[in-house]
Formats: structure tokens, sequence, C-alpha cells
């Protein structure tokens, strides 16, 4: 029986803060568009998880050994509803205060690992 390889990836980004736009991002998150989670899984996302504290979001995702950002980028780049839902969703995001221009979600360095 073969495995396929996962890898873990872990991200932050900050939501504005403000207690009804944090519910509002929330409640978009507990009905998530359909073309969202297909384009994600198409891209070779195995499972994704989103977590908040105050405004902080943690995202860890989960992906196959074929997974490449170039590839989710372009797929994203390339998908109306994509671009719609991120449109959307920078309503309520604000990019952490160490990102770039133009940076949303913020991959994190792994410190440490109990096995």
């Amino acid at each position: 029986m073969t495995t396929k390889k996962l890898q873990k990836y872990c991200y932050a980004l900050d939501l504005k803060d403000d207690d009804r736009l944090i519910d509002e991002y929330k409640e978009y998150h507990r009905s998530i568009w359909p073309e969202i989670t297909a384009g994600i899984k198409e891209a070779g996302v195995k499972e994704m998880e989103i977590y908040l504290v105050a405004n902080r979001l943690f995202m860890i995702m989960t992906v196959y050994e074929s997974f490449s950002f170039e590839q989710k980028a372009s797929m994203d780049l390339n998908n109306p509803k994509v671009q719609e839902w991120e449109t959307l969703m920078w309503n309520y995001q604000q990019a952490l205060p160490t990102a770039r221009d133009g940076e949303k979600w913020l991959l994190m360095d792994k410190i440490f690992e109990l096995h």
C-alpha cells in the first residue's frame, strides 16, 4: 500500500479589529462558497483549518506532495469566483505589520515540534 507524502504549512493574518466585522468574517467561513473549497482541493490541499484569537488568524494547510504554491497562485488568479472571494475577504482582513505590499497570509516558521 502506497501512502501519499503530506506537508504542513502554517500562516498568519490579522482581521480588522472590529467585533462586527470579525463576526461577519466568521459567518462567511461557516458557509464558504463551494467554488472556493473546490478550488482549494483541486490545487492539492488535503486539509485546511483556520483558528482565531482576538483578531489574529492562524491557518494550517496540509497539502499533498504534488502541491505547488505557484500553481495554486495561478489557479486562483484565473478563477473569477476566487478573485471575488479574495476581494470580499480583504474587507475584513489586514496585513500583518511585517507584510510587504500585496502580501496577505504570511508563512510561519516552525520553531518547535514534539514527537
